[in-house]
């Protein structure tokens, strides 16, 4: 078997195990077990941290030569090949029992994804992809929509913790777009989302005020299912440059005219910047 796939599978049982490790602790938190972060909104529980150290653990086995980035601070290396790992995205949603919350692993190397895995535990559901292999959902093939318009497209996207200090919290992007699609469906992962429109599930995603270890596996699930994946303003670090817009061409562009309708130089206008007091 081709080393690659190799890899990918080994990635593959460790996001399954810690995927079982979430299930074993979702509705189980007590009041202490839940902590915020940058934001009211922004949670931690013990199943991120549980989570993170069997990841981190288990690629530090399994690939003692790469390097890890995890959200929650369990690694913090770059160079070589490095994972970005998101122990539990969506944790809002876990907190709340709600199912759309996932395991989330990519891996890159000299800045290009290779491997990638997003895994849905209360659903059942993994996707996996290699680069230049292809994507698929628990072993089958996957691809992205066959959407020719926006105005049969069903889009994701979501809004950042700290919206209340944004001057770009997306707010006006989704009016920019509320018009001109079938629907607009907000589930609370991004990981998920980048996963869904993968399947073609969903057409297609855009956000703002992203991390690496929230784009990492799904962006890599998007190219191998056949899509693009890109910064708003093309050309772009999406892996670092906290914007991302992903989906089958036909609608990336379309997509990207209205988001860019009426900006000037430079998207966002203001990145991560707090809004100065009044």
């Amino acid at each position: 078997m081709d080393t690659l796939l190799e890899d990918l599978e080994q990635a593959a049982r460790l996001a399954r195990r810690a995927g079982a490790l979430l299930l074993e602790m979702r509705g189980k938190l007590a009041a202490g077990d839940v902590a915020s972060k940058s934001a009211a909104r922004d949670l931690v529980t013990v199943a991120d941290v549980a989570s993170e150290e069997l990841l981190v653990d288990g690629l530090q086995r399994a690939f003692p030569n790469d390097a890890i980035v995890a959200e929650e601070g369990g690694a913090r290396a770059e160079g070589g090949r490095t994972w970005y790992v998101d122990p539990l995205d969506g944790t809002v949603n876990f907190v709340h029992q709600l199912p759309m919350f996932a395991v989330s692993m990519g891996a890159y190397r000299d800045g290009e994804p290779e491997l990638a895995v997003v895994h849905l535990p209360l659903l059942g559901e993994c996707f996996t992809a290699a680069r230049g292999h292809g994507a698929w959902l628990n072993g089958d093939p996957i691809r992205v929509s066959t959407a020719g318009s926006l105005d049969q497209s069903v889009l994701a996207t979501g809004f950042p913790y700290r919206r209340h200090l944004l001057a770009d919290n997306n707010l006006e992007n989704f009016n920019r777009l509320f018009l001109h699609q079938r629907g607009v469906r907000r589930m609370g992962s991004a990981a998920s989302d980048l996963a869904y429109v993968a399947a073609g599930r969903l057409d297609a995603f855009w956000e703002l005020h992203l991390s690496p270890w929230d784009v990492a596996g799904g962006a890599l699930l998007v190219r191998e299912a056949g899509g693009v994946v890109d910064t708003i303003e093309p050309g772009g670090d999406w892996l670092h440059g906290r914007s991302l817009l992903a989906g089958p061409a036909a609608l990336v562009e379309p997509m990207r005219a209205l988001l860019l309708e009426g900006r000037g130089p430079g998207y966002p206008p203001l990145g991560d910047r707090e809004e100065p007091p009044a």
